[in-house]
């Protein structure tokens, strides 16, 4: 079936169809039990009225001769008889009686109402005019278990409503599981392409709308790792060719002979540059997570502690071993302790690993600096790239080192090597007594 529309209508219809059938089943099976036979003609029932009225005595005959032929009819039918004349009193009755008959309309010769309750009762009227209830004295052994209130057809019914049940439940569970599991296997190959993994490709199973939307979705991942691609070759490229005039002019300038003041600024420049060029090639990299390299056990604490060196950082802590990428893990922590070294006011930087087991077991990297407090609002941009926070109106900017602007994507690469190894990072505190960044990292 091309159509998935029709597939499901198709479905639904077969789902009604077995409905239609098992119902007329259970309906012949309750007509059967309790012998609606009596409703199908007046041939039946005129026929069933005659044969009553010459089995039982004429109004004349004495109560013995009654009472004996309805005994006959009891032990015969195994059921009890009442007998009520023609103004519905009392005449006989053979076992519990029955509740006299209703009042009909003139001329109404039939019998039976609905009853609450077991067994139902069955009236008829005979051609003399009086009347005959009777009910069924046999019951099923499970009739016993059922309380007086329950109607006593609804046991009856269960069953095939039971059967209908199983029925459209085993119909429909192959028709929705087969669609739903080829909606689940897509979903799974959107979560990998958002996820990074842009080799990610659907099985395209079938031809309607959901063999369609695989194909779609194929054509579109294809298209989005060619553009990836092409944006990391010409990215790598541009980058290898900036190095390479950043090199000679390196060279050149320690060949230079002159004013040493410049010379340390053009110095500073490079450095920015070759910096700039570092983090687009770590970004890059990121956008394709097979480029990487593979996950490792790092002991975090020591890597700390080697990057806090460079800057002069307090590092304290347990020590803690994650598997992750340790030249990715690098980057953080140096950006971390960077980023507080520039914009710290020449404050002392400290920084700790902690293991933390609750919610589940995980590490924790903070690092702190005593500079000026970051505003509320701002504290989710400062992970946007190139965001810079200005001082308010009136304060004064923290002194920096000499020649350290930094380059704009130092805390978005910290975010996004955190969340690459399944982590988060973000700012806990800012105020008078510093700011602190915290990354966590699962421990797996």
């Amino acid at each position: 079936m091309k159509r998935l529309y029709l597939r499901v209508y198709l479905g639904f219809l077969a789902v009604l169809v077995s409905f239609a059938v098992l119902a007329g089943a259970a309906a012949w099976i309750g007509r059967a039990v309790f012998d609606d036979d009596f409703s199908e003609g007046p041939g039946l029932r005129s026929g069933l009225v005659h044969l009553l009225t010459r089995a039982i005595p004429p109004p004349g005959a004495g109560p013995v001769a009654i009472r004996a032929s309805l005994e006959a009819l009891s032990a015969r039918f195994r059921m009890d008889f009442t007998l009520y004349d023609a103004s519905r009193r009392l005449v006989a009755a053979v076992g519990p009686p029955v509740p006299p008959p209703r009042w009909r309309r003139r001329g109404e010769s039939t019998f039976s109402h609905q009853a609450w309750g077991h067994p139902r009762p069955i009236v008829i009227r005979l051609e003399d005019g009086r009347w005959i209830a009777a009910r069924r004295r046999f019951a099923p052994e499970w009739s016993r278990w059922l309380p007086r209130w329950l109607p006593h057809w609804l046991p009856l019914w269960l069953g095939p409503l039971a059967l209908l049940a199983i029925a459209i439940a085993v119909g429909v569970w192959p028709l929705a599981r087969g669609l739903t599991r080829r909606i689940e296997r897509l979903q799974a190959r959107v979560d990998e392409l958002g996820a990074g993994a842009l080799s990610a490709r659907v099985e395209v199973e079938g031809r309607d709308e959901v063999a369609r939307l695989a194909e779609s979705f194929n054509r579109a991942a294809d298209r989005i790792e060619r553009l990836v691609d092409a944006q990391r070759h010409i990215l790598a490229g541009a980058s290898h060719e900036l190095r390479t005039p950043l090199t000679r002019i390196r060279m050149a300038i320690e060949l230079l002979e002159g004013d040493p003041a410049r010379r340390a600024s053009i110095e500073r420049d490079i450095a920015e540059l070759d910096e700039l060029i570092e983090e687009l090639l770590t970004a890059a990299r990121l956008d394709a997570p097979e480029s990487v390299g593979e996950a490792e056990p790092v002991d975090l604490l020591a890597l700390l502690a080697e990057e806090g060196a460079r800057v002069a950082a307090e590092v304290r802590g347990e020590p803690v071993t994650a598997t992750v990428v340790d030249r990715l893990l690098r980057r953080l922590c140096r950006n971390l302790l960077e980023n507080a070294r520039r914009h710290g006011g020449g404050s002392p930087i400290s920084a700790e690993v902690v293991r933390r087991e609750a919610p589940g077991p995980e590490a924790v990297i903070r690092v702190t600096n005593g500079g000026q407090p970051i505003p509320e609002h701002l504290r989710e941009r400062i992970f946007e790239p190139f965001f810079r926070v200005e001082p308010a109106p009136g304060a004064r900017r923290a002194p920096r080192p000499a020649g350290e602007r930094g380059v704009g994507l130092g805390l978005l690469l910290v975010r996004r090597i955190a969340e690459h190894h399944g982590g988060r990072a973000r700012l806990v505190e800012s105020g008078p007594a510093g700011t602190t960044f915290e990354v966590v990292l699962p421990l797996r």
